[in-house]
């Protein structure tokens, strides 16, 4: 029994050993195969590149050394100041506001600084880059927007920041940035103005002492889109300056300035307030060729102009801050206005005038002696100070009002006054006014006109230089 034992337990033996030789040598003969394929020309297997993530390299904390430095601190601290050039792309102008005073642009802002502490050996010379993950452990300069409102950078889809570092320890810092800054505007020339912005960058901690900001490339370190357009403004101009800005308490620091140059379109101006203004007032000069005695007529018609200017100027004013000066547009609306409300006045003043010399005429007619028994009073001839156009306008409302006496005292009068003409001239001359209404509304049709088109030559000639 103990034989049987044993002889099993030999064979098992010598079976396990006959299969790792077996495995043993199939493995050796697939790496020989192998390595015959690799060496083979067009071989597929040459043209595929080693996955170096799986290789055992060093990670890009252990390269940089970022253990081994306090990065809380400055590049070459106490030395000279550490010079960080600033070059910008704008992506877009967005929006002007003049009621908030301010300005949204979205830029690319790139920053260029050396630091020796992230120098890493190289034989290719290759640059690394990195997300903004590394940023958060590295010193970088602390730049701000100098009297801006909002500002943020881009997270889609991911953070929109960008770190390059080459093996000299030369860096590379790029950010894309929105930010909402102030402008502060001049709108007395509004909206004939021309404005300039200017948007500011400067250190916040570090003063010139230990950091110099400076344009990289000169004025040439500002890069614009020619596709950079606005609804509202025509952009001119766009140029970098650098001057020094000093604070009480802290020291100076250096500032860079993106100023650009803004001309306002007039166009859109035009439509919407001059010409609805103009039309106003040449629509109330039509009153001076309406009779005078069409109150129905001519009362509306300078009331509704009146109106109308008063909301032109209150619609344009709701868009537009509330400064503390006069601007162009309400100096031209205000004009406007003012010749709108003068045609007004004018016909109040040909209105009473021609009530006190109806009042006039017929206090006079009044002491006329009785012409009883005429049969046909409405037959008479009028006299010659009253017009045919009085006669077509009146007809007999006048007469109408009177009562029998007086119509013949008055008719009687008339006829008098016709055949003794030569004889009685001061009769004739007592009944005229010495004022002719007639000559007022004559005297405007040429005067506010005339008027009006001298102010716009004036206010034009000033204005649009």
């Amino acid at each position: 029994m103990h034989a049987d034992v044993c002889f099993l337990l030999c064979a098992c033996f010598l079976c396990t050993g006959a299969l790792q030789s077996c495995s043993k040598s199939r493995s050796k003969r697939e790496t020989t195969r192998a390595e015959r394929d690799l060496h083979k020309p067009g071989s597929t297997l040459l043209m595929r590149s080693p996955d170096v993530t799986k290789a055992p390299v060093t990670k890009s904390e252990q390269l940089l050394k970022l253990d081994d430095h306090d990065f809380t601190m400055r590049p070459g601290f106490g030395g000279p100041a550490i010079p960080v050039g600033v070059d910008v792309q704008l992506e877009s102008l967005d929006t002007i506001s003049e009621v908030d005073m301010d300005f949204t642009m979205t830029l690319y802002l790139r920053h260029y600084w050396k630091d020796a502490r992230l120098s890493f050996p190289s034989n290719t010379n290759q640059s690394m880059t990195f997300d903004g993950r590394l940023v958060k452990k590295i010193w970088v300069p602390d730049i701000f927007f100098v009297h801006s409102k909002r500002s943020f950078i881009h997270d889609t889809t991911t953070e929109n920041v960008m770190l390059r570092v080459h093996p000299d320890g030369k860096v590379l810092y790029s950010l894309r940035v929105t930010v909402t800054s102030m402008c502060n505007m001049d709108l007395s020339h509004f909206p004939l103005d021309t404005q300039t912005c200017s948007l500011e960058i400067e250190s916040y901690a570090y003063t010139d002492d230990d950091l110099m900001l400076y344009w990289k490339r000169g004025n040439k370190s500002l890069q614009t889109d020619d596709k950079i357009s606005l609804s509202q403004f025509l952009i001119q101009e766009f140029h970098t300056t650098t001057k020094l800005a000093f604070y009480s308490s802290t020291g100076w620091y250096n500032r860079l300035y993106i100023n650009f140059t803004l001309r306002r379109h007039i166009f859109f101006f035009l439509l919407q307030t001059y010409f609805p203004a103009t039309l106003m007032v040449m629509l109330s000069w039509v009153s001076f060729w309406i009779d005078r005695r069409a109150v129905p007529a001519r009362v509306p018609l300078g009331i509704t102009t009146v109106l109308t200017m008063s909301t032109i100027i209150t619609g344009v004013n709701a868009s537009m801050p509330r400064v503390s000066y006069i601007k162009a547009v309400d100096i031209y609306l205000w004009v406007s206005f003012v010749f709108v409300f003068l045609s007004v006045i004018e016909y109040a003043a040909v209105n009473y005038l021609s009530t006190l010399q109806e009042r006039k005429e017929r206090s006079q007619n009044s002491r006329l002696p009785c012409t009883c028994g005429m049969t046909h009073p409405g037959q008479m001839m009028m006299s010659s100070s009253y017009s045919e156009m009085d006669m077509m306008t009146t007809g007999n409302y006048g007469m109408s009002e009177l009562s029998d006496t007086k119509q013949e005292q008055f008719l009687v009068h008339l006829v008098m006054d016709n055949e003794q003409g030569a004889q009685r001239p001061a009769v004739t001359t007592s009944s005229t006014l010495n004022i002719d209404t007639h000559a007022i509304d004559k005297y405007s049709r040429v005067i506010f006109p005339g008027a009006y088109t001298l102010f716009n030559i004036i206010y034009w000639s000033i204005y649009s230089q």
